[in-house]
C-alpha cells in the first residue's frame, strides 16, 4: 500500500505485492552499490546457475525472477522461485534437487571462472542443513535408515538440534553428509556443463538487463533447447542417409 502511494496510484497492483515479498526476503534494492565488471559477471553466472538447475530438474519450484541488483540485506543478487501450489510436505527427491539447486551457484563459478567466492556461503549453509535433516531426522538415508539421530528442541525459539547418538555415529553422520553434498555438487557441475550454451547466453542477457523475469528466462532456455533438438534431428537424419549410402555401396 505504501509503495502504491509513493507511485501516485490509488490501487495496489500485483507488482506492489511482489516487491513487498522481495523486501522481506532480501531488503530494498540498493542501486548505489556499484559492482566491478568482474564481480557483476560472477554474480550473474552464479544466479543463472541456480535458475538453470531449478529449470532442468523435475521436482523444483518454477523460477519467478533473477536479479543481480544488490539488496540492503547484503545479497548481491538472488534467484526467486515460487511454488505453484501450497505444499506442506517435501519428498526425498524434492530435497535432493533443492540441494543440487543450492550448490549450482558455486558450480557455475567454478565451471566458468575456475574460482570459488564467498557469495555461496548462504547456499552452502542451507544445503548442509537440508542434508543433515534428511539423514539425521527424516530417515532418508540408506546407511542409517529410520534411526532418529537428532531432534529439534524449542522448535519455535532457537530450533537447536539435539544429538541422540554416540560420538562414533556422529562421525559417520558427518561423513554421510559430506558424501551427499559431494554427489549433489557433482550433479550440479554435470547439469551446467551439459547446458553451457544456455548458461552463457542467459548470463549475458542478465548482465545487460540486470533483472529478468521467469518468463524471459524460460523463453531463452526453450529457444536454445529447441535449436539443439533440431540440430540433433538433422544430425541423426544425416547419419541415417550416410548409413543407407554405405549399405548400398557394400551391397
Amino acid at each position: 500500500a505504501l509503495r502504491a502511494v509513493r507511485m501516485n496510484r490509488k490501487l495496489v497492483l500485483q507488482e506492489d505485492l511482489m516487491e513487498a515479498v522481495e523486501v522481506i526476503i532480501a531488503g530494498k534494492e540498493k542501486k548505489d552499490r556499484i559492482l566491478s565488471e568482474k564481480e557483476k559477471r560472477i554474480v550473474a553466472y552464479h544466479e543463472v546457475g541456480h535458475a538453470l538447475a531449478a529449470a532442468l530438474q523435475k521436482n523444483t519450484d518454477p523460477v519467478q525472477k533473477i536479479t543481480i541488483v544488490p539488496r540492503t540485506m547484503g545479497a548481491l543478487g538472488y534467484t526467486m522461485q515460487m511454488p505453484e501450489e501450497e505444499k506442506y510436505l517435501m519428498s526425498k527427491d524434492e530435497m535432493m534437487e533443492e540441494i543440487v539447486t543450492l550448490l549450482s551457484g558455486r558450480a557455475a563459478e567454478e565451471l566458468i571462472f575456475n574460482t570459488k567466492t564467498t557469495g555461496a556461503s548462504n547456499d552452502i549453509e542451507r544445503a548442509n542443513e537440508l542434508a543433515r535433516s534428511m539423514i539425521a531426522q527424516y530417515g532418508m538415508s540408506d546407511e542409517f535408515g529410520m534411526a532418529a539421530l537428532e531432534s529439534v528442541q524449542n522448535r519455535y525459539l532457537d530450533g537447536t538440534p539435539v544429538s541422540h547418538c554416540s560420538d562414533e555415529t556422529k562421525t559417520k553422520l558427518d561423513n554421510a553428509i559430506v558424501k551427499l553434498l559431494k554427489e549433489s555438487y557433482e550433479k550440479s557441475m554435470s547439469l551446467l556443463r551439459d547446458n553451457s550454451e544456455a548458461l552463457n547466453k542467459i548470463s549475458e542477457f542478465l548482465i545487460n538487463k540486470e533483472t529478468i523475469t521467469g518468463e524471459e528466462f524460460m523463453k531463452i532456455l526453450r529457444e536454445i533447447q529447441n535449436t539443439e533438438t533440431v540440430s540433433e534431428t538433422e544430425s541423426t537424419k544425416d547419419d541415417k542417409e550416410n548409413d543407407a549410402k554405405n549399405n548400398s555401396f557394400e551391397e
